[in-house]
């Protein structure tokens, strides 16, 4: 008989899901209100990641049942084994979960979690450095259905062996919590880690999204993989991003051709996008000079199918976060065939010096004169919309007037 695990640092157990699991006590390792707690602690556990574990459960579950068969899934960063543990539990079809850490503390609390749910057949959990169990992975009958990468920072370090370890039409599952330099605070860091400039727009959480999904293609391309993002969103402190992955050089070809640059005017806020490098940064609205934000993924960043598979599979269960999810894949399914790059309308209304009318009231002057207009998850008070930016003020005024 195994020994009882007994941490040597305060925990608590939780319930999450359908899982049961013991965490690091994070009140302990708060000592000033600016700590961060979970990073202090010795195991990572961060209960504000819930929604991002959700939605992997669900996504994972669409896929197996797209697939029709039993899948395998690897998690090489598990920390406490709670995603690896729900993800054994709440999702049908799933043959085995392979999980890792290579923190001693992190590695032994996650084997009392897989022990304390009785997983122990269906959850293999090695001691082991992520990139090198993902490596070890990489030959064709060794590969995994879902590489599911959740670090503390950056998911760049792990691409590239993560992309090597998914079967032909496997999904990778990649989070990025480290926005300061992906929305243009820190932009060399983004440079050297992503491969692309950013921008410090006011949209640029989607510019965010894209320049992390262009980095996965753009790895994927050099092994002669293409990539399908399948779905994406922002929220609280971190970008998701669901790629699916297919094997052939045609298809890494075509998955090039998706990149691209983004150019904006910080004058009128007009925007457009360059599939190739660009000539002009002259401003075709008000002749300013443009700033630009690239190379990054210009393809769809949303599947209308697989945000409608997830809000059926999100219906059939009952999770804590089960109406936010409901939301948040509603307007991603909207937002699939909608233009790229949203307004905020505080902005709008900011640079016009004007207050600034409802979503719903620009929505519908935009639609009655025939722009295409949909609200976006990234920002509440965001709207995509194919209208030029001075259009957009202008109908701004008059949205303005309409209301009052």
């Amino acid at each position: 008989m195994e020994p009882e695990f007994t941490a040597d640092y305060p925990t608590e157990t939780v319930t999450e899901g359908k899982a049961h699991v013991l965490v690091p006590k994070l009140e302990a390792y708060r000592k000033e209100p600016s700590d961060y707690a979970p990073s202090k602690a010795p195991v990572f556990y961060n209960p504000v990641m819930e929604l991002n574990r959700d939605l992997a459960v669900l996504a994972v579950q669409a896929y197996q049942r797209r697939a029709g068969r039993e899948i395998t899934v690897c998690e090489p960063l598990t920390s406490s084994g709670i995603r690896a543990v729900r993800l054994a539990t709440e999702v049908h079809g799933v043959k085995q979960v392979v999980a890792a850490d290579i923190n001693t503390h992190a590695f032994q609390l996650a084997q009392h979690n897989i022990r304390l749910n009785g997983l122990q057949d269906r959850v293999a959990l090695e001691h082991r450095d992520a990139n090198c169990l993902l490596s070890c992975n990489g030959a064709p009958k060794l590969r995994f259905d879902v590489v599911d990468v959740d670090p503390f920072g950056s998911p760049v370090p792990y691409l590239d062996s993560a992309v090597r370890a998914l079967r032909n039409r496997g999904i990778l599952a990649a989070t990025a919590t480290d926005l300061a330099p992906l929305c243009g605070v820190h932009s060399k860091a983004c440079v050297r880690k992503y491969g692309g400039k950013p921008l410090r727009t006011e949209y640029c959480q989607e510019l965010a999204v894209r320049l992390l999904a262009g980095c996965v293609a753009a790895t994927a391309a050099r092994q002669d993989i293409g990539t399908r993002i399948l779905f994406s969103y922002s929220t609280d402190h971190y970008i998701r991003v669901y790629a699916e992955i297919g094997y052939g050089a045609k298809k890494a070809y075509s998955s090039l051709k998706q990149m691209g640059f983004v150019l904006h005017c910080f004058n009128c806020l007009h925007r457009e996008t360059a599939p190739a490098a660009f000539k002009s940064l002259k401003c075709p609205e008000c002749g300013s000079t443009m700033d630009w934000a690239g190379p990054l993924w210009l393809g769809k960043i949303f599947d209308a199918q697989f945000c409608g598979s997830l809000l059926e599979e999100n219906a059939r269960v009952a999770l804590r976060n089960g109406d936010r999810i409901a939301k948040l894949l509603a307007l991603a399914k909207d937002e699939a065939e909608a233009p790229m790059l949203y307004y905020v309308l505080d902005k709008v209304g900011n640079k016009l010096s004007l207050p600034t009318p409802s979503v719903d009231a620009m929505l519908r002057g935009l639609r009655d004169n025939g722009f295409k207009a949909v609200a976006t998850h990234f920002n509440s008070r965001g709207v995509r919309t194919d209208a030029p930016a001075l259009t957009v003020q202008e109908l701004l005024r008059k949205a303005l007037g309409d209301s009052s």
